[in-house]
């Protein structure tokens, strides 16, 4: 476990971003295999509700988990399954990008400490 000081000094915010982009992929990952599961309920993580508390000193487990929240379907399936296939893309597709682009941003630092480390 990560102490939230260091993910702040060193990478700003963008590390524990990342951190929780990762279990947020994980879950519309879940969504999304779990389709045609009778009485699957999906769920998301607010994204911004985590961020906030692990800047607070949460857990990424912990902010992760108290953040999660069941999708209320715009058209419920008769087997009790939540899952909209359109939605889960959706919201798969904007975690993926901001994801990626966390992953340049910390890639961009990573590389420039390293040439302030060899002093180019």
């Amino acid at each position: 476990m990560s102490d939230p000081a260091s993910n702040t000094g060193l990478f700003g915010v963008h590390g524990m971003a990342l951190e929780l982009r990762a279990q947020r992929m994980g879950v519309l990952t879940s969504n999304i295999a779990n389709a045609a599961t009778p009485g699957y309920k999906a769920k998301d993580i607010d994204f911004n509700s985590a961020l906030k508390a692990r800047i607070n000193g949460a857990s990424t487990e912990k902010a992760s988990q108290a953040a999660v929240q069941y999708r209320v379907p715009v058209m419920p399936s008769l087997d009790g399954n939540t899952v909209e296939m359109g939605v889960e893309q959706v919201a798969f597709s904007q975690n993926s990008v901001g994801y990626s682009s966390t992953l340049t941003f910390l890639t961009a630092r990573v590389d420039q400490i390293k040439r302030a480390i060899k002093g180019d």
